[in-house]
């Protein structure tokens, strides 16, 4: 009888619950189907695919839309800005930033108090004077993509320019980083292993996301148990060790005076105590976070960015004509070196470029916030403070009304200078890095098209650049390219 009488109450409280957050939660007059309303497992069995489910609701519903029992999700793009403009009082959702377990990272950081102390120190190394006179590095990797290219011509075999093209960004980002690049692109399967693991990191995120009592746990598991206990997890810690094992490294040349350049890194600055504004200098255990960060995004976005222009400009013949054509007129010579001033001034590669980064997407899922004091107002709906508001790039990139044939690739759309500069009110690719990596794609896709007459798809179709995981691009089913014989 008492077992009955517990169960009984367990239930009545269930409904209540339900009850009030359908009908008195302060949210409960945002538009939004049922489930979402009353339980965060809605969410949970669309798995890392709710963002698709999102832009549903949003067709469905409007341009406010309560996606869980504390969240609201919104479309218009007029609201972006006022969400994550530079000195924003929105904060980052500390459930959702929490799942990646990199709480020390400047990406995941909450408070932006200390997110703005963070950029300060990165901010000289990420800026324009900085990236000119860094382009070298860029300049050796996009050289070591050309010799692969060379090769698989030579030998009549396809050149995985899926790795390749990430390999490039990440050897950049830790030549960056550490003053001591990975050589992902020397490594025999183009650092396939490497990107395994960054891959294996989605579904503990979306785990963790889901069950953030667990979110804790994580962070106190004894390293060595890790993979046993769960895959993901183990690659969630195997990034992490890798963040340890760099910055050991570096501060061990630091304090012999052995790094290998004078110009400083990004990790050499972080660890100068006179770069820290009089705060104490971060622990290794806590620049591990940073470097995870760093090398999860190198492994995305720009190389995503950067199949996706390969691919679309190979597929279409007058596309690539028209940019070769362009490069030709630039650069007489097909074995000078590109310049990054040169080749940001070309308007045709350019639009190759944005439309390269709208249609790659960057980061598909949302980037929650927390809507600060007195509250905020959105298309006619007040959302009270605490509230948890998101948007995303994979809806913003794809509005009709913003870019007529959204999914279609055309360069031709940036070409007008005042439409390029409307088009870019709404572009979001990625935010921290931003010159470094415009200097990657100008560097490494302008190299390539002015290297090489002829090249062609192989065994690759559209779809196969939009297979997406949890939180950014998952990796394409067979996105290689072919280079043909005929060379310059």
């Amino acid at each position: 009888m008492e077992i009955c009488q517990v169960w009984f109450n367990e239930d009545e409280r269930a409904v209540g619950i339900v009850i009030y957050r359908r009908c008195f939660h302060p949210l409960a007059k945002i538009p939004g189907p049922f489930l979402p309303s009353v339980t965060t497992f809605y969410q949970t069995y669309y798995s890392g695919q709710y963002y698709k489910e999102i832009g549903r609701l949003h067709e469905q519903y409007g341009p406010v839309v309560r996606i869980t029992p504390y969240e609201i999700h919104l479309s218009d793009p007029e609201n972006y800005d006022r969400i994550y403009h530079m000195g924003t009082k929105f904060w980052k959702s500390p459930t959702f930033y929490g799942s990646f377990c990199i709480p020390h990272s400047t990406f995941a950081t909450p408070s932006n108090e200390v997110h703005k102390h963070k950029r300060a120190m990165l901010n000289p190394i990420f800026s324009r004077k900085m990236v000119l006179k860094l382009e070298r590095v860029v300049q050796s990797k996009a050289n070591k993509l050309i010799k692969l290219m060379e090769t698989g011509i030579r030998n009549r075999k396809p050149v995985d320019l899926h790795h390749a093209f990430r390999s490039v960004s990440v050897d950049v980002i830790t030549d960056y980083a550490f003053d001591k690049s990975f050589d992902l692109l020397d490594s025999p399967d183009l650092g396939s292993k490497f990107f395994t693991m960054v891959r294996g990191v989605g579904p503990a995120m979306w785990i963790l996301q889901q069950f953030e009592i667990l979110q804790d746990l994580a962070l106190k598991i004894p390293l060595w148990l890790a993979p046993i206990l769960s895959e993901p997890l183990g690659h969630v810690v195997g990034l992490q060790m890798e963040g340890v094992k760099q910055i050991q490294d570096v501060r061990a040349r630091m304090e012999a005076g052995k790094l290998g350049s004078s110009r400083p890194t990004i990790f050499s600055e972080l660890l100068d105590p006179e770069k820290n504004y009089g705060k104490p200098i971060p622990s290794t255990m806590e620049l591990k976070d940073e470097v995870h960060s760093l090398l999860a995004a190198a492994a995305d976005t720009t190389g995503n960015a950067m199949i996706t222009a390969a691919y679309h400009v190979i597929s279409d013949w007058n596309t690539y004509q028209k940019v070769k054509a362009e490069l030709i007129e630039a650069f007489p010579s097909s074995s000078s070196a590109l310049d990054f001033v040169t080749l940001e001034k070309l308007a045709y590669l350019t639009g190759i470029v944005k439309e390269a980064l709208r249609l790659s997407f960057g980061v598909v899922g949302r980037l929650p916030r927390v809507t600060p004091e007195p509250g905020a107002s959105f298309n006619g709906y007040y959302i009270p403070p605490g509230t948890i508001v998101g948007m995303s790039s994979w809806m913003m990139h794809r509005n009709e009304k913003i870019f007529p044939d959204a999914m279609k690739f055309k360069p031709e759309r940036w070409l007008d200078p005042a439409d390029s500069r409307r088009l870019e009110k709404h572009m979001v690719p990625f935010g921290r890095g931003t010159r470094q990596s415009y200097c990657e794609l100008y560097v490494t896709l302008g190299t390539l098209f002015r290297r090489f007459d002829s090249l062609r798809v192989f065994q690759a179709k559209p779809e196969d650049l939009f297979a997406f995981g949890t939180f950014t691009l998952a990796e394409a089913s067979r996105t290689e390219l072919l280079a043909l014989l005929k060379r310059n």
